[in-house]
């Protein structure tokens, strides 16, 4: 009897304890709800076209270059700064990618150019704005000029520079080997999917044992398990989608690496924290010795580089580089980070959070081509998304607009 009173005790004690953990931490929770309510919703919409394992591979690969950007842009925008030229950027970096393997350069060290040009550009540009003090808006909008001019320049003589190399074309459109098989899945899809799943119980415990070391407020031990639980359950149910049809794509584990290597930057490193303490107050952080200038300089040459690994992901995507490559990136990329709670006064941000945020936006991009509805309305739904996201960010910290 008293198992039986503890027990209904217990279920209404979880349920008020989710509600109060949504109700707190709703900045970091929102996108994910979004991204249900739009996998739920364009399910029906589709006759569940939306969520066969095709579809779900090529929403996968379509997001890769979007969410490469976001993770760039989210350190840009906590560090209370903005990088309007990363569109052309990308466009630019990836038809010099496409000439360099024209004019006989190996693929492996035309990435490396690429990628250490794109650092050099984004420092400049850092520098520019950090040690010049020319605002980031007017500094990265003259940029984007001149990265839209090198980008006309280089491919004003064929108009479309066709990428005849199968290792490039392969890193957006390419998967993992079929090794062997499993169920008659992908097997190595599989495989890969369960080491995330362990690595995730791995760092949640860690996380949670550091966390009662320093004596900060913990959930509850059967709230974490559900929450866990919940996560293996929809990654396992993705991993057998994609193991379905061709397995896991070069893209998506190209994302997932760079997602985890920004995030151990932001939360482990003092780097990170030096990037948050610039994005929370600026004045505060010069006074605590914070390098401000060298901050603002690392954050640009981060986003120069993103911008030319997402010009890369693109240009292999599309087998081949064209004059209007890059327009509107920077547009899904800015906005991938607000809908994925990066605070439009800086100071607060999750690289991981932005990657759902690219999700959500590819995720309607997908779904309302799936219906056949014109790229007109999908431009206004997209502007509604985004408003939705910064007025919320605005009510969330108890401003008034002005």
């Amino acid at each position: 009897m008293n198992t039986k009173v503890d027990n209904e005790r217990q279920q209404p004690g979880i349920l008020a304890e989710m509600r109060n953990l949504l109700r707190q931490n709703v900045r970091n929770y929102a996108m994910y709800i979004a991204l249900f309510v739009i996998f739920i919703l364009f399910y029906f919409l589709t006759n569940t076209t939306f969520l066969s394992a095709r579809n779900l591979t090529n929403l996968v690969n379509q997001t890769g270059y979007v969410a490469i950007m976001a993770v760039g842009m989210t350190i840009v925008l906590i560090i209370q700064q903005i990088d309007l030229s990363v569109g052309y950027a990308a466009g630019f970096f990836g038809a010099c990618a496409a000439i360099l393997m024209a004019m006989g350069v190996p693929v492996g060290l035309a990435i490396l150019i690429v990628l250490l040009f794109g650092v050099i550009t984004g420092a400049i540009q850092g520098l520019i704005i950090g040690k010049l003090g020319v605002p980031a808006f007017v500094t990265t909008l003259a940029f984007l000029f001149i990265f839209r001019g090198l980008l006309s320049m280089v491919t004003e003589g064929s108009g479309t520079v066709v990428v005849t190399n199968e290792f490039f074309n392969n890193i957006s459109n390419g998967f993992l080997p079929k090794v062997f098989s499993i169920w008659g899945k992908h097997g190595l899809t599989l495989v890969v999917f369960a080491l995330m799943m362990a690595l995730i119980i791995i760092m949640q415990i860690k996380k949670r044992q550091e966390m009662q070391r320093y004596q900060f407020a913990l959930i509850s031990t059967p709230l974490m398990v559900v929450g866990i639980g919940f996560l293996l359950l929809l990654l396992g149910w993705l991993s057998f989608s994609l193991s379905g049809y061709n397995g896991l794509s070069w893209s998506i584990l190209l994302v997932a690496i760079v997602t985890f290597i920004y995030d151990f930057v932001l939360k482990k490193t003092r780097l990170g924290r030096y990037i948050y303490g610039v994005g929370g107050n600026r004045e505060a952080a010069a006074l605590a010795g914070i390098n401000v200038r060298n901050t603002v300089i690392f954050a640009f040459a981060s986003m120069g580089m993103m911008s030319a690994l997402g010009g890369i992901l693109y240009t292999s995507r599309l087998r081949s580089a064209t004059p209007t490559a890059g327009a509107g990136f920077e547009l899904d990329a800015i906005a991938s980070c607000f809908i994925g709670g990066v605070s439009t006064t800086g100071g607060i941000g999750k690289v991981v959070n932005s990657v759902i945020g690219a999700f959500v936006i590819t995720s309607l991009t997908n779904g309302l081509n799936l219906m056949g509805v014109g790229i007109s309305y999908q431009y206004i739904v997209k502007g509604i998304i985004f408003i939705t996201a910064v007025a919320f960010d605005v009510r969330s910290q108890g401003r008034k607009a002005i």
